[in-house]
């Protein structure tokens, strides 16, 4: 299935696989561009991203204006942003956190968000003894007022960080609220309305997968 991207020259069908793409192809640029390099070829980019050239030149076309010059490549600067206005690292989306445990407070104080478009804003918690303190500058509020707050700052998207049991209970508050996108750290199958984009991250799976990988390795 494709994700249809609406850009002012007309309609164009960008797939999933593309749209993942770009925030690698983004930080190998920002590092290039950090190096002092003003331009940079397909292939160069190709070999550090483990895809073919060919597959770079149509992954930016669909992106990017910048059509590379003879002998020279890319401009790096008119790539990145152009790449991060496709992805949104221009504009600031405010987001919000549910659930103060060790991983709520890691986000909390992860300052790396804001390179990737997100703002923190604030976080909610069924924990008294944590309403009313600030993690990293960020209020933790009561869920009260989650509807209240989501809808008073125009925010879009939830982080849900809360155990399994709780998933459920807290994605529902937060379509109730309007979020429109969550992004869900519980390891807990979840339903939304089909108007709700959904995206899951399965801890346990990716460490499974890891330490499989490793066995195997180990194997040889």
């Amino acid at each position: 299935m494709k994700e249809k991207i609406y850009e002012k020259t007309g309609e164009k069908e960008i797939s999933k696989a593309t749209i993942a793409r770009m925030p690698l192809y983004l930080h190998f640029l920002q590092e290039e561009n950090s190096k002092g390099a003003q331009y940079i070829s397909s292939s160069v980019i190709a070999q550090n991203i483990s895809v073919s050239s060919v597959l770079v030149r149509k992954d930016l076309a669909l992106v990017s204006s910048e059509a590379g010059r003879p002998r020279l490549g890319f401009a790096v600067s008119r790539l990145i942003v152009d790449i991060e206005k496709f992805l949104g690292y221009d504009n600031l989306s405010d987001v919000v956190i549910v659930g103060v445990g060790g991983l709520g407070r890691a986000f909390l104080g992860y300052e790396g968000f804001k390179n990737n478009g997100l703002n923190v804003v604030a976080a909610f918690d069924v924990a008294k003894e944590l309403v009313g303190t600030e993690v990293a500058g960020r209020p933790i509020l009561p869920m009260e007022r989650l509807g209240e707050f989501v809808r008073e700052h125009t925010i879009r998207i939830g982080i849900v960080t809360v155990p399994k049991h709780a998933a459920q209970k807290v994605v529902d508050a937060l379509v109730d609220a309007g979020i429109q996108a969550i992004w869900n750290f519980a390891p807990a199958p979840l339903r939304v309305p089909k108007d709700i984009v959904l995206k899951t991250e399965d801890l346990a799976a990716s460490l499974a997968i890891l330490a499989g990988k490793l066995y195997k390795a180990d194997e040889r």
